[in-house]
């Protein structure tokens, strides 16, 4: 059980929070542009818990893979500017992490004031596997507050100074993100309403291998779309033409499909694909996933597969969603993904949107926050708690 900020004086005191705010930006006109803004509204209710308490906050958040270097395009400057139209009070800008600017504008916070250092991954330290780099860059970390608050559940999957040494040194606490996340992901795993189902999709198999074989034990509906399915398709014996392809994982797959037929579980497998012979938003054709041309590639679920694996979520009571069904970023092969969604929303019971791309999918296709039970901000970090990983960044916090 992570500890949370119930009952805690935060009066005078300078608070170090780690956030997520890892969202995804655009070029438009030469200047970055935030095209889905969830995570910085999800860090919200615990800033706001903070700055009411009397405290003044330093955030710490990383944004994209810098691997240890000042990259401009991912910097946190425009994530800066948005959280403080958010808050609707000025957020000060550090133009590092912990050097001079950081120090002289740490040095003069006063309560319900908030500081925002640069991008935590242009520390090399950060992400470094020596664990004496990353307690080293902690242990400065430490220096600027006397409370660590980790709020940050995209990013406590991994082992990094900021998110498991910091909170190692300082008295600390979960925040209201962490700890919604958690409690979720306990409904979803020790007691699910039933029946349970799981829809899963995205690009690569080898990536969910975990999860599904875990909760394969716990379903009563697995569905499976993306382009991972073709593997699932390829496994069956079925041509599937340029499509996306793990050969390595054909085995691992076969043993999933004998296992579901085992416990009875309803796997929902696309009868229809939508091809196109290139990588593009163009020349869409619905095709039997028994005849998908050998020059063509799969690209979104089809319409029959969209109803099938609609009917599927309606019934459930508990449902889990990661991954699109298709390329939904492309308007040819979106219609999948929000036929899903739309089945989510009429759940009678605990809908959860798994984060990631999945969240990001929903808005883009003109969704609400609210029209779900839950929308996870941490893809990766909900499906390794799935699996029943023990995550670096809750076992700080307990």
């Amino acid at each position: 059980m992570v500890r949370t900020l119930d009952s805690i004086n935060f009066a005078s005191k300078r608070v170090l929070l780690r956030c997520d705010l890892n969202v995804p930006l655009k070029e438009v006109d030469g200047k970055r542009v935030i095209t889905d803004d969830g995570r910085i509204r999800a860090s919200l209710p615990t800033l706001e818990i903070l700055l009411a308490g009397g405290a003044s906050v330093v955030i710490c958040a990383h944004l994209g893979r810098p691997k240890g270097e000042p990259k401009p395009e991912l910097s946190l400057a425009p994530i800066g500017k948005r959280l403080g139209e958010l808050l609707g009070r000025e957020v000060l800008f550090a133009e590092d992490v912990v050097g001079p600017s950081a120090k002289a504008a740490i040095s003069k916070l006063t309560p319900g004031k908030i500081v925002l250092l640069e991008n935590i991954r242009y520390e090399a330290a950060e992400t470094s596997k020596e664990e004496s780099e990353r307690a080293t860059l902690a242990q400065k970390l430490s220096e600027y507050a006397d409370f660590y608050v980790g709020d940050g559940f995209g990013a406590v999957h991994r082992k990094h100074a900021s998110v498991y040494e910091l909170a190692k040194l300082l008295p600390h606490a979960a925040g209201k993100l962490v700890a919604a996340e958690v409690e979720v992901l306990e409904k979803l795993t020790k007691s699910p309403l039933r029946p349970y189902g799981v829809v899963l999709g995205g690009a690569k198999v080898s990536d969910k291998i975990g999860v599904i074989t875990n909760l394969i034990e716990k379903v009563d509906v697995l569905a499976i779309g993306g382009g991972m399915v073709f593997t699932f398709l390829a496994a069956q014996g079925k041509t599937i033409g340029t499509s996306l392809f793990e050969a390595e994982s054909i085995n691992t797959v076969k043993a999933i499909l004998n296992r579901a037929k085992e416990r009875g579980v309803e796997l929902a497998l696309p009868t229809d694909v939508v091809v196109a012979p290139k990588f593009a938003n163009e020349s869409p054709t619905v095709v039997s996933v028994d005849a998908i041309p050998a020059d063509q590639m799969g690209l979104d679920i089809g319409p029959e597969s969209s109803v099938a694996f609609a009917n599927a979520i309606k019934k459930c009571k508990t449902v889990f969603w990661n991954g699109p069904m298709g390329v939904f970023e492309f308007s040819n092969f979106a219609e999948g993904t929000k036929q899903v969604a739309a089945a989510l929303t009429k759940v009678e019971g605990l809908s959860v949107v798994g984060g990631g791309d999945s969240a990001a999918a929903v808005r883009a296709l003109g969704f609400k926050d609210d029209d779900f039970g839950y929308i996870s901000t941490g893809g990766g970090a909900s499906l390794e708690y799935l699996e029943g990983r023990e995550l670096p960044g809750l076992i700080a916090l307990q």
